[in-house]
């Protein structure tokens, strides 16, 4: 059954459209916060359909994350048990109470080993909300912080633009053929990790 293709092709129309740079912007914004879809499904086909633009792209897509970033450290830090129940209910909570315990472990020793941390997780294809409220959470001071996201989300987004802009067609033609597999495991990863967050909260 065919059904990322035709998917990918659409995303590479919406990556024309005269509103696709705001689109991305927001959707980085979001996906720092609360939002489950990582902007590189929106800025790999902004990057192909238009190679020489995708630094720009990249950048958008970055400062984007970076306002959201300041906004789920700050929800973190003021609002995280009011929002406690709703985290619960979809999953999110166990990972978010390891990654605080473990960053409460290394700011007690040092804010700057929390930094390199953070680039490590800025870098990993994690969700970035689980690193901005444990951070705003444990309250790792900001400027650590925010260099932390710039320099591990910047390599995220600036290394894709390049390998797309440095690939060419041949990576929009490589992409295309090999869509189908590449999105049937990515779903599969991500079934996985969500029966395994269950699991273990269902067992805590």
């Amino acid at each position: 059954m065919t059904l990322f293709e035709p998917m990918y092709a659409r995303a590479i129309e919406w990556a024309r459209h005269r509103h696709a740079q705001a689109v991305l912007g927001v959707l980085s914004f979001a996906e720092a916060i609360i939002f489950p879809v990582m902007p590189e499904v929106m800025l790999a086909p902004m990057c192909l359909a238009q190679p020489r633009r995708g630094f720009r792209f990249a950048g958008i897509s970055l400062v984007g994350s970076l306002l959201g970033a300041i906004v789920g450290y700050l929800l973190g830090h003021y609002a995280y048990e009011l929002a406690r129940p709703l985290l619960d209910s979809i999953g999110w909570a166990v990972p978010l109470d390891h990654e605080v315990t473990h960053l409460r472990e290394i700011v007690a020793n040092s804010p700057w080993k929390a930094f390199w941390l953070l680039v490590l997780g800025g870098f990993l294809p994690i969700p970035m909300k689980v690193f901005t409220w444990a951070s705003g959470i444990v309250g790792v001071p900001m400027l650590p912080f925010m260099a932390s996201m710039a320099v591990g989300r910047g390599k995220r987004v600036f290394l894709l633009a390049l390998a797309i802009r440095l690939g060419g067609e041949r990576a929009e033609r490589a992409l295309r053929r090999w869509i189908e597999p590449i999105g049937w495991i990515a779903t599969a990863i991500v079934v996985a990790l969500v029966a395994y967050l269950i699991f273990r909260s269902r067992a805590a």
